[in-house]
């Protein structure tokens, strides 16, 4: 075991810790900067002609898509928080209750169910995310568009004509402000400020998915008000809600034009909060140059937290924009990633699935790939969001299930109220479970002893507080729930409904007691973390069928293509199975897998593609893994990048052929590169464990490993070659390597031994080392 302790030492009055990062540093990022190429970008030769397809813009509380409508550029603005939050019409009726719904299943008397709690969420236009408005630029006498980009490093839209003029226009990275800018515009420019119709005669489809009308909201037309170079439109909702956006511009000289716009939503409680024409005032105060410059400086530090360099440009260039996206729809102080965050639909109607926080994937998936791309800050939001409704959850756990502890509806609002659906999924016994798995992973990446105490713990032991007191003990004395299901197995029938543990439940279970149990022990709590271990023995393994593949349920194989892979929860993300358990957990995960290819993906969306991609990535299946992400690509997803659902080629990857915009899939698949590249969930660090063998270089930088650990390898003509770990809290870790011809380049504050085809570090807080192979 070695020692080398050098952070005494100075070289020309550095100090030699600093030096030697500065140096480490350097030596990954000179073969690539952390920071999206050009080759990255969006770029286009015209404008799109559909929302969906706009350039999307955005920092977590607002967003923008420009596109073209008609001769008009448009911007469609949209605010995280505009929500209407009246109650679900029916839905809190005394019926409201897990136990009573379990009567009628096991009186086969489930039409009333679907009566009262289902038909509403289809019903009702309401509770849901409403859109702000538009901001239009008459363009007919401006010629042919040269050029549309979207400037992935500068979170910036840039649009030149070929008559010279130009515009660039982004949405500042922390303020609730957009900005646009129009360079040789000599002619007259007239803005207008478009209001969604709430007003006339409603064209209803009464469809989740295709969006009821705006008109169904009942709300009165909002007012536009102008002055010169002013445009205010205030519109009321419902229950004393309003929103107000303000657009202000100003000529520059004779060719340039300045202009901001903002949004502001003002609810009972909050009803000192800043106007957007105030907002205005200020931005114009500090000057388009000042904000481009603050936004800038976010924007760089945000690229500098990670970077991958791959030779397939297709999937590369993906992560790119997937890591944009996520800058522009995480962020602290806004509402968590729901379906569409800042994009809401801007065609008439109320958006897919009322643009809603789907608890029961979608919001989960979306924060997948936070923790090893090493985003935790942005990633924070979710958890404010989750503590912010907390009183609420509880309010909920008492009400429909009786129960203390924590439980979460699947499908809520913005203050967490839940909204019915197919209850079976959106009012599920286990969804705070899934959210638990999140306060989970970020304790691990993170090492944040504060988020352990005050926050992860807590959450989890009030899931698994929960848990204990709705389970009930089987013949066989096993604890299980009175009736279970799987998202979204056999959908809203009764059938979907199981007497038996599904593997879906039982693996979130499982997790949530075994996680009590660990973090117990790390605060101290002996007694506390004795008892979730003895309720966690309680359960029963895992059913699998004869093949050792897993299955739906007990008395359910896999036998239908389905698009949420509830199932193998235990395999991903939860880890319950993992492959480095041996032959047997090998055989489950590779069988299952194979299953689910040999099924077929008939009823798949995209987002299932990148969740195989993340299972064939824990099986070290690169080859798999890649091509799963590709297909992503290549037909899930629209020319900006969006999530679409459907399968837009009609190639066959999906029956599914219909294009609703959600964002899940997309970080889905960030997560998935990342697991090709790093993982380190099986308590030691592996690099590239599953690469496609044609990929001979291949390089990371800054990827974060379980641990708190900073990781950055590169591959060379099919060879790793060089590994950087730097650990931000101190702590132990272990290292996976091919071979024994490693030796140790640089280390500082780290204690070394080696074992066969590992590393053992001991690192000091800060302490790093710098692996190359001889």
């Amino acid at each position: 075991m070695q020692r080398v302790e050098l952070a005494g030492i100075n070289i020309n009055g550095i100090p030699m810790r600093l030096f030697l990062a500065l140096c480490l540093v350097f030596a990954f990022n000179s073969n690539g900067a952390a920071q999206p190429n050009p080759e990255h970008d969006l770029s286009f030769s015209s404008f799109a002609r559909s929302w969906d397809e706009g350039i999307p813009l955005g920092n977590g509380l607002i967003g923008v898509l420009v596109w073209q409508k008609d001769e008009h550029l448009r911007m469609s603005l949209d605010r995280a928080d505009l929500w209407d939050l009246r109650p679900m019409k029916g839905l809190h009726r005394p019926e409201f209750s897990y136990r009573w719904v379990e009567g009628q299943v096991r009186k086969k008397e489930y039409k009333v169910v679907q009566e009262y709690f289902d038909a509403p969420y289809e019903k009702e236009p309401a509770p849901t995310k409403i859109p702000g408005g538009a901001l239009e630029f008459d363009i007919k006498n401006w010629g042919e568009v040269a050029s549309v980009r979207l400037s992935l490093k500068e979170a910036l839209c840039e649009v030149k004509w070929k008559s010279g003029s130009e515009l660039r226009t982004f949405v500042h990275a922390t303020l609730p402000v957009g900005w646009f800018r129009l360079d040789n515009v000599s002619h007259e420019f007239d803005p207008a400020l478009l209001a969604p119709k709430y007003e006339g005669e409603a064209t209803s489809s009464r469809n989740s998915v295709e969006g009821d009308d705006l008109v169904r909201l009942g709300y009165p037309q909002g007012q536009i008000q102008r002055s010169a170079n002013t445009i205010t439109y205030v519109q009321e909702g419902w229950g004393g809600f309003k929103y107000e956006i303000a657009v202000k511009w100003e000529r520059i000289d004779d060719k340039t034009v300045e202009g901001a716009w903002s949004i502001s939503s003002h609810y009972d409680k909050t009803q000192g909060a800043t106007r957007a024409s105030s907002v205005i005032e200020s931005a114009f105060a500090r000057g388009y140059d000042a904000d481009l410059k603050s936004h800038l400086l976010w924007w760089k530090e945000y690229w500098s937290k990670s970077a991958i360099h791959i030779p397939n440009a297709l999937l590369e260039k993906q992560w790119y924009l997937e890591q944009y996206k996520f800058g522009a729809a995480a962020r602290r102080g806004a509402p968590p990633i729901s379906l569409q965050a800042v994009w809401t639909a801007d065609n008439g109607r109320i958006p897919p699935w009322k643009g809603d926080f789907h608890h029961d994937l979608n919001t989960q998936l979306s924060y997948w790939p936070c923790y090893s791309g090493n985003h935790l800050e942005e990633g924070l939001g979710y958890f404010d969001h989750l503590e912010e409704n907390k009183a609420n959850y509880k309010r909920y756990t008492r009400q429909y299930f009786g129960t203390d502890g924590l439980a979460v509806p699947g499908v809520t609002t913005l203050d967490g109220t839940e909204m019915g659906g197919w209850i079976q999924y959106s009012l599920s016994p286990t969804v705070s479970a899934w959210l638990a798995h999140h306060y989970y992973l970020h304790w691990r990446y993170s090492m944040d002893r504060q988020f352990l105490k005050e926050r992860a713990y807590p959450w989890i032991n009030d899931v698994a507080t929960h848990l204990e007191q709705i389970t009930i003990k089987d013949s066989s004395g096993f604890r299980k729930l009175p009736i279970s299901s799987s998202p979204e197995i056999n959908n809203n029938d009764i059938s979907a409904w199981f007497d038996e543990n599904t593997n879906y439940d039982l693996a979130l279970m499982k997790f949530t007691f075994n996680a009590a149990t660990e973090l117990a022990r790390e605060l101290g709590l002996e007694e506390e973390a004795k008892h979730w271990e003895k309720i966690g023995r309680e359960f029963s393994g895992f059913a699998l069928s004869e093949n050792l593949e897993l299955k739906f349920a007990p008395s359910l194989p896999y036998n239908e293509s389905h698009r949420h892979f509830s199932h193998i929860m235990a395999i991903h993300p939860l880890g319950l199975i993992r492959w480095e358990d041996g032959d047997r957990a090998q055989k489950i995960i590779k069988n299952s897998i194979k299953l689910l290819d040999e099924v077929g993906p008939d009823w798949w969306t995209g987002y299932s593609y990148a969740w195989l991609a993340n299972a064939k990535a824990r099986a070290k299946d690169g080859e798999g893994a890649a091509k799963a992400l590709e297909i992503f690509a290549k037909a899930f997803c629209l020319t900006n990048s969006f999530h679409v659902n459907g399968d837009q080629t009609k190639s066959g990857y999906s029956k599914f052929t219909y294009r609703p915009f959600t964002l899940e899939g997309n970080f889905a698949f960030a997560s998935g590169l990342q697991e090709m590249l790093l993982q380190s969930y099986a308590g030691f660090i592996e690099i590239m464990p599953a690469v496609p063998s044609t990929w001979k270089d291949v390089s990371f930088q800054n990827l974060r490993a379980e641990g708190a650990f900073l990781v950055s390898a590169r591959k060379v003509n099919g060879d790793l070659s060089e590994i950087q770990i730097v650990s931000e809290r101190g702590g132990a870790t272990e290292l996976r390597l091919p071979g024994n011809d490693w030796s140790v380049i640089n280390s500082v504050d780290v204690r070394i031994k080696r074992s066969r085809n590992r590393l053992r570090f001991e690192f000091i807080e800060g302490g790093q080392v710098h692996l190359r192979k001889k």
